[in-house]
C-alpha cells in the first residue's frame, strides 16, 4: 500500500462496531498504509473537513483491543444521504478534494444498507471522473437485513443481549405472579425485518418457556386477534410474556406505534422513527382483557451491551474490517465485505466480497417459512441459523469494576487532529 487510508462509520452503531474499526486500522497498518485517517461523524463530518490520525489515539494493542470491546461509534456517526451525482456534484468535487489532499488510496464505510448507498455513489462517481480512489463497504447493522450477507456484524451480540434480557424479565414476572395476571410486551428494534424480535425465542430452555408470542414485521399485525390470543393464554397461565418488532404494522401497512402518540420525526433517509407499540398493546390489554399489563422497550441497549457480546460477533467484525482493506488494497472498488457460513457445526465463517449495488438499498427479511403458520412465534430453523451467533463472550478490560472504554473528545476537534 503506497498512499493512506480513511475510514467512517454511519448510521446505528452496534456494540462491536468498533472492533470493525480495529480490522481496519490494524489491517491497513501491516499492509503498510503510511497514515489511517479516521472521519468524524462520518461522510457529513469529512464535507467539514473533521477527521483524525488514528495514531494519535490507537497507540498500542491495548489500545486496539479496548477499542475492540468498546460500543458506539468511536469516530461518531450520522445519517447523510448523498445527493445523486446529476443533483448536486459539488459535494463530489469537495470530497474528492479532501481525498486527494490526503493522499487517500482507500475509502473504507463501516455501515448498513444507507451507508453502502454512500459506497456506491462514491466509487460511481470515482469511475466516471477517472479518479484512483478505492471504495469498499464493511457490514454494520443489528438488524441483520443487509442482502447477500449470511448475517451482518452487530446482529449475533443484539441477539445475545435480547434473548438473556427476555429471560431475565420473564423471569422478574414469574416472582409477581401469585394470584396476580400479568402481561409483559417486550418492544424490540425492527423496522421491516423481524430478526432482532425472533431471537427472543433462544431464551427458551430447560429453565425457561421463552416468550409465548413472538410476533415479526414480516407478518400482517390484528389487534383484535393479538387480544384474544391473549386472553385464551392467560385462562392457563398467569404471566404472560409477548415479544414485538417496533415495526408490526397492520395489513393496511399502518404501524402499530401509530396509533399511539408517536412522535412525526423522519431521517434523511425516509424513514419514519418508530417508538410505542408496546405501550399501546399494553393499554389495550388492560383495557380489553382486564389485567396488568406492561411495556418494556429494550431501546438502544440492544446496540450498545458491549459488556454482552458475542464473541463470535466480535471477532467476525474485527475479520471484515481487515477484509475490507485488503479488498481495496487489491483493486476492488464499489463493493461490500460479506460474512460466508462454511459450516454450522463446528461454526465456522469465511469473507467474500460483492458487488454494492446488489446491496445498497436492499433489505433481507426473515423467510416466512421461518415463522410459523399463525405468524406467531419463529420455526427452529430460525432459531439453528441463530443460535452460533451468539457464542462464547468477549471480557471486557474492566477498572474499577466496571468495562474501560477507549473514548474520544466528543467535540468535533480539528482537522487532522
Amino acid at each position: 500500500m503506497k498512499g493512506n487510508v480513511i475510514v467512517g462509520q454511519s448510521g446505528g452503531p452496534t456494540a462491536v462496531i468498533n472492533s470493525s474499526l480495529a480490522g481496519v486500522y490494524r489491517t491497513a497498518i501491516d499492509r503498510g498504509a503510511k497514515k489511517v485517517y479516521g472521519m468524524r461523524f462520518g461522510i457529513q463530518g469529512l464535507l467539514d473537513e473533521q477527521y483524525v490520525d488514528l495514531s494519535k489515539h490507537i497507540k498500542n494493542d491495548l489500545d486496539v483491543e479496548i477499542l475492540k470491546r468498546t460500543p458506539s461509534a468511536f469516530l461518531g456517526t450520522c445519517r447523510y444521504k448523498l445527493p445523486d451525482i446529476h443533483e448536486n456534484q459539488d459535494i463530489y468535487v469537495k470530497i474528492f478534494e479532501i481525498l486527494d489532499k490526503l493522499n487517500i488510496e482507500c475509502f473504507i464505510y463501516i455501515g448498513g444498507n444507507d451507508s453502502m448507498d454512500t459506497i456506491k455513489k462514491l466509487s460511481d462517481y470515482a469511475i466516471l471522473m477517472g479518479k484512483s480512489q478505492k471504495f469498499v463497504g464493511v457490514p454494520k447493522t443489528i438488524d441483520n437485513d443487509l442482502a447477500l450477507t449470511d448475517h451482518t456484524p452487530g446482529y449475533g451480540s443484539a441477539a445475545k443481549y435480547i434473548a438473556t434480557s427476555t429471560k431475565e424479565v420473564i423471569r422478574d414476572g414469574l416472582g409477581f405472579s401469585y394470584k396476580k395476571k400479568l402481561v409483559t410486551i417486550i418492544e424490540i428494534m425492527g423496522r421491516n425485518a423481524g430478526w432482532l424480535t425472533g431471537a427472543s425465542a433462544l431464551s427458551r430452555g430447560e429453565d425457561c418457556d421463552g416468550p409465548d408470542l413472538i410476533y415479526l414485521p414480516e407478518v400482517p399485525f390484528e389487534i383484535d386477534r393479538f387480544v384474544d390470543r391473549v386472553r385464551k393464554l392467560l385462562e392457563k397461565k398467569d404471566v404472560i410474556v409477548v415479544a414485538i418488532s417496533e415495526g408490526i404494522r397492520t395489513a393496511e401497512g399502518k404501524y402499530i406505534s401509530e396509533f399511539s402518540a408517536a412522535t412525526d420525526y423522519v431521517d434523511a433517509f425516509g424513514h419514519k422513527q418508530l417508538t410505542g407499540s408496546a405501550s399501546y398493546l399494553a393499554n389495550v390489554i388492560n383495557q380489553q382483557v382486564g389485567c396488568k399489563a406492561r411495556a418494556v422497550e429494550f431501546s438502544t441497549l440492544q446496540r450498545s451491551a458491549a459488556h454482552l457480546a458475542s464473541r463470535v460477533d466480535v471477532n467476525e467484525a474485527f475479520m471484515v474490517g481487515g477484509a475490507a482493506v485488503k479488498a481495496a488494497d487489491e483493486g476492488d472498488t464499489g463493493r461490500m465485505v460479506v460474512i460466508d457460513r462454511v459450516s454450522d457445526d463446528p461454526y465456522q465463517s469465511a469473507t467474500g466480497i460483492y458487488d454494492v449495488h446488489k446491496i445498497a438499498n436492499g433489505e433481507k427479511l426473515v423467510p416466512r417459512e421461518w415463522i410459523n403458520k399463525e405468524g406467531t412465534y419463529v420455526t427452529e430453523e430460525f432459531i439453528d441459523y441463530v443460535r452460533p451467533l451468539i457464542q462464547g463472550d468477549s471480557p471486557c478490560v474492566m477498572v474499577g469494576g466496571i468495562p474501560r472504554h477507549l473514548y474520544m473528545s466528543s467535540g468535533r476537534g480539528k482537522k487532522g487532529e
